[in-house]
């Protein structure tokens, strides 16, 4: 079995407890590795590392230009080396190898656009109202991150932290899920290659509260970069704001799917089933509320059951399997139960609704796609994050009931609207209260466009020019041109 080892200051290092975890395969239900158990030591030791390169190291006598063209070398390796870390995340999360192939083969994106926009970043003069002075701004890295990231997309996740955050000038330490750390730890070795200085970046591994809790609380850190659930979340954001630190939260969601009569059909139908089966549900932008129109309710519903039937779940190292295992025990009985509740509020299952077994499920955590009608917007399945393969189909009579039933959820990361009518898909896109709508589509994502929820979904925005901002703080600064003088005691 592998042992892997930690990284820090850009070392290979085992954790001071001398402890290691073992993560397991979601398919064959099977130990594959041993992660390093950090703790409160190994997380000191990782944020005073990145807090050196910061303040004293090659880092923090670099130019944005420099720094940028290590960040194009970076995404050069994970282009070579996507193949290889792909595989890592399918043996540890589960997921299907074709979407963690593109991911990875994306990935290098990030690095490129931001190491493009690390020269980018200007201050500006002010035109004082004050004679005899000249002033201008200057943005500055807010200091050490840390990047804390789920278990779902490890690595394309950890890119929208870290990739804005060295194009700032920040050092970072990532904190991945205890799930699924290999890759991230797999990652960390191209840093030395590419070139970055000791300690610009820096994994510890393990457990929330032997580790997470340790980083978000350090003295040394001044940014808390969250990927995950909303009550975890909120934890985190408490223990931050008592140390008065930077945060950027991206939460939860339940997601409206919102299709209307004028619709394409069958286009939106394929959009439905990769809103929310292509990624086993496990998704934080998964279309998990499925509005239909009831005019067309009944026919879209039958179509919908003809096509999700020939879902084939299997092996996700497979490029056949369309279904992949839920990524961990406690989530594939979460699942499970959250089925259970359905079926006790009144909705009706009218696909899967069980356990995936059989010889193509191995020994994993398989959970049945799954299709609920008669759903009312008030039911737990409607209103609480399953994350899952579990579609609830809600009926609406018009635009102003599809914004009632979709608007009325405490989140609000995503949404989308199938129609053929340009006003409405406007009109809808003004008014769904979410940081994200897609027209026509859905679960796109661009290193371009800035990504972020409304209400319970979270703090912030990732992707795009806005997110670095994220990771500077603007300082302002004064020059007296010699014309000014006089009493000391007066402010001028």
């Amino acid at each position: 079995m592998k042992r892997y080892q930690l990284r820090i200051d850009g070392q290979a290092c085992e954790p001071q407890g001398g402890a290691w975890f073992e993560t397991q395969n979601p398919y064959t239900g099977t130990a594959w590795a041993e992660i390093p158990r950090c703790d409160a030591r190994d997380v000191d030791s990782a944020v005073q590392a990145a807090h050196r390169a910061l303040t004293q190291g090659p880092w923090a006598h670099m130019t944005a230009t420099q720094r940028g063209a290590l960040m194009r070398k970076l995404g050069d390796l994970i282009a070579r080396d996507a193949k290889r870390l792909a595989e890592t995340e399918v043996r540890d999360n589960g997921k299907l190898i074709a979407e963690m192939q593109g991911q990875l083969n994306y990935i290098p994106q990030w690095f490129y656009y931001y190491g493009g926009l690390a020269d980018k970043v200007q201050g500006s003069t002010l035109p004082l109202d004050k004679p005899g002075y000249f002033a201008f701004t200057r943005h500055e890295p807010v200091g050490v991150v840390a990047a804390i990231t789920p278990w779902n997309s490890p690595l394309l996740l950890l890119a929208w932290k870290l990739a804005p955050a060295l194009a700032a000038g920040c050092t970072v330490v990532a904190k991945p899920s205890e799930f699924t750390s290999a890759s991230t730890l797999e990652f960390a070795e191209l840093f030395d290659e590419a070139g970055f200085p000791p300690g610009v970046f820096n994994v510890v591994t393990g457990f929330g509260a032997e580790a997470g809790s340790p980083l978000v609380e350090h003295p040394l850190v001044s940014k808390v970069s969250f990927t995950g659930s909303d009550a975890t979340g909120r934890r985190i954001n408490e223990q931050a704001a008592r140390l008065l630190k930077h945060t950027s939260m991206e939460l939860g969601g339940k997601s409206p799917n919102v299709v209307f009569e004028d619709a394409d059909v069958e286009q939106a139908v394929y959009g439905a089933i990769s809103g929310i089966f292509a990624a086993t549900g496990q998704t934080c932008i998964a279309g998990s509320r499925l509005l239909v129109q009831e005019s067309i309710h009944d026919v879209f519903v039958e179509r919908l059951l003809a096509v999700a039937r020939t879902a084939r779940m299997g092996d996700p190292m497979d490029p056949d399997t369309q279904v992949g295992p839920v990524t961990t025990p406690p989530q594939y009985k979460k699942v499970l139960d959250y089925i259970d509740i359905a079926r006790a509020e009144g909705a009706t299952a009218v696909l899967g609704g069980a356990k995936g077994e059989g010889a193509e499920c191995g020994q994993g955590w398989f959970v049945q796609p799954t299709i609920f009608t008669g759903v009312r917007n008030g039911m737990r399945i409607a209103q609480e994050e399953v994350f899952g393969p579990v579609l609830s189909v809600i009926r609406f009579k018009d635009e102003e009931d599809a914004l009632r039933i979709a608007n009325d959820v405490r989140f609000g990361l995503a949404a989308a609207v199938w129609t053929q009518d340009i006003g409405r898909a406007i009109r809808m896109s003004e008014r769904l209260q979410a940081g994200t709508v897609w027209v026509n589509t859905y679960r796109a994502v661009s290193f371009m466009a800035p990504f972020g929820g409304y209400k319970d979904s979270g703090l912030g925005r990732e992707n795009g020019i806005e997110a670095i901002r994220a990771y500077l703080q603007t300082k302002s600064v004064w020059i007296n041109s010699g014309a000014v003088a006089g009493n000391p005691f007066i402010m001028r």
